[in-house]
């Protein structure tokens, strides 16, 4: 998958190594994304908080970063994994006293199947840069009767574009390609790929969609 590279190397890694940023996603054209390294590195938000509050069973998060929903998650009493394509990601989630493997959600998954709560944070619906390929991952991952809540962009937007992760300061990664979507385009891909949007909420600017199997 093209995204390991990128994910692996600096200056991703460093950044978390460090806990700070600043990091963006690039775009050709020269556009940046912001990622909140910072926010990462620490505990849950007010917003997380309403994502861990709606997990239940055995919880994987995808692109679980530094680890900071797995270990809360653990500390709740959850059965909680994380997955990420930085083995800096997975130290740092281990550190944290969560439970990670450097893996790829489109690598063979341990419980597949049986997952009763699965996450896509933090903008993770691009992952691969095609939500409905990612979706229909997730349709194999999830028990039957699983939960899949993802956070969506803010803004109306469903675009997928090459990027490369960026300090700022002139040090990049190697390029691969991302998705960017918000509520509407996210309830369109669901409905595509056999998803039923069950709940949505905005915290602190942040937009989360639940999604269950459609009957």
């Amino acid at each position: 998958m093209t995204a390991a590279p990128a994910w692996t190397a600096d200056p991703y890694a460093l950044a978390l190594r460090n806990g700070r940023g600043p990091l963006y996603l690039r775009r050709g054209d020269g556009w940046l994304l912001p990622l909140d390294v910072e926010r990462w590195c620490e505990a849950p938000d007010r917003a997380d908080r309403t994502v861990l509050a709606r997990c239940r069973g055995a919880v994987l998060d995808i692109g679980c970063g530094p680890g900071r929903l797995v270990a809360a998650l653990a500390a709740r009493g959850h059965r909680a994994l994380g997955i990420d394509v930085s083995p800096e990601a997975v130290a740092r989630t281990a550190r944290a006293g969560g439970s990670a493997l450097h893996r790829s959600v489109f690598d063979p998954l341990p419980g597949e199947g049986r997952w009763e709560t699965a996450l896509l944070i933090d903008g993770n619906i691009g992952i691969g840069g095609d939500p409905a390929a990612l979706l229909a991952r997730m349709a194999e991952v999830l028990a039957a009767t699983g939960t899949l809540i993802v956070e969506c962009e803010d803004v109306d937007v469903d675009e997928h574009c090459e990027v490369r992760v960026a300090d700022g300061r002139g040090a990049v990664g190697t390029p691969f390609t991302w998705a960017r979507t918000g509520v509407r385009a996210l309830t369109a891909h669901a409905a595509a790929t056999g998803w039923t949007r069950s709940r949505q909420w905005t915290t602190a600017g942040r937009a989360f969609v639940e999604l269950r199997r459609s009957p």
